[in-house]
């Protein structure tokens, strides 16, 4: 459950990402594959090479819907229900990539912070994640 001062600290720490989707976007995409490339496999008709308008384009829409979530903390589950019937019902996408993305954020946001995250931003961006992939999860059942 995010409390007030963590939705505080996301809505704060998410400013500069919203600002710069494209950016944060494929930069957490290009990680993703990197550090694990079996979540290539939904992406075989991308180019995944960095900086690619594929990466660009996706990260985009990528941080764009996580953006709206921020949007909207007090019913993260209404703001994402589309993406998560999509990903569940239509890409059948492994539960699991949503966890390593968020992981691959929480590194990207920290590298264009200008220096280490305080311990409760932190915190509060990684509660904010696991609910992000908690609820695009939740179709799946």
């Amino acid at each position: 459950v995010l409390t007030e001062e963590d939705k505080s600290r996301v809505r704060a720490a998410w400013g500069p990402v919203s600002k710069n989707a494209e950016l944060y976007g494929a930069e957490t995409l290009t990680r993703l594959f990197t550090a694990y490339p079996a979540t290539k496999t939904y992406f075989h008709h991308f180019d995944l090479s960095p900086g690619s308008s594929n990466l660009k384009t996706h990260g985009k829409k990528v941080i764009d819907a996580i953006t709206e979530a921020v949007n909207n903390l007090d019913d993260v589950a209404g703001a994402l229900s589309k993406l998560s019937d999509l990903h569940a019902q239509k890409l059948r996408v492994d539960p699991v990539n949503f966890k390593l993305l968020g992981h691959c954020l929480e590194v990207t946001i920290a590298a264009h912070n200008g220096g280490p995250l305080k311990p409760e931003v932190i915190l509060s961006l990684d509660k904010f994640l696991c609910l992000v992939a908690k609820t695009l999860v939740s179709r799946y059942r």
